[in-house]
């Protein structure tokens, strides 16, 4: 059975202001996540991903985290997680990521020029996060090998316009209150 979906399905909605928003355990932590949503998520991953030579997978603080702690655990391929918190540490590089209704600076640490990575994350809606992700690790030198999004929302984002590829494991729009999947396969 494709637990994503039916869990997308099921997924509650609430409004915050005019936009509809579906609560859900990859990207929320709320209803709770169930290990078999999260190994199949995680297989999916594998076969989706080029992982070939990668040196590290990359992910934002904080809903990707899980997801690419069990890849990580599943592929023995060391995890970057980029924080919201600055360190000091050296060769920190700061970032600045604007999504639909915030702001904020992100900093990666242990990224190096020529490094080999996978980007993970857990839903890729505005593409404000993602592009800036993905411009940083750029400016830094790391060949950005895939990028892969647990689950898309349908609509314009920031990466429309750019080379930058997202692969997807579903896409979905939230319409009259309901999930509704727009690519059950979502992007390759």
């Amino acid at each position: 059975m494709d637990l994503l979906r039916q869990s997308l399905l099921d997924a509650p909605i609430i409004e915050k202001g005019d936009y509809e928003y579906f609560v859900h355990p990859v990207s929320d932590g709320v209803p709770m996540l169930e290990p078999e949503l999260l190994r199949e998520i995680v297989i999916r991953i594998i076969r989706k991903a080029e992982l070939e030579n990668i040196d590290k997978i990359v992910t934002p603080a904080a809903m990707g985290i899980h997801i690419s702690t069990a890849v990580s655990l599943m592929t023995d391929i060391p995890l970057v997680v980029i924080r919201k918190r600055e360190y000091g540490l050296e060769g920190e590089v700061a970032l600045s990521q604007e999504t639909g209704y915030s702001e904020s600076e992100m900093y990666i640490n242990d990224v190096e020029p020529g490094d080999r990575v996978l980007v993970l994350d857990d839903v890729l809606s505005t593409g404000g996060t993602m592009k800036a992700i993905l411009d940083a690790l750029t400016d830094i030198g790391t060949d950005v090998v895939d990028v892969v999004a647990v689950i898309k929302k349908a609509g314009p984002n920031k990466l429309d316009d750019t080379d930058y590829r997202v692969k997807t494991l579903i896409n979905v729009s939230v319409e009259d209150g309901e999930v509704v999947i727009v690519d059950p396969q979502g992007d390759e």
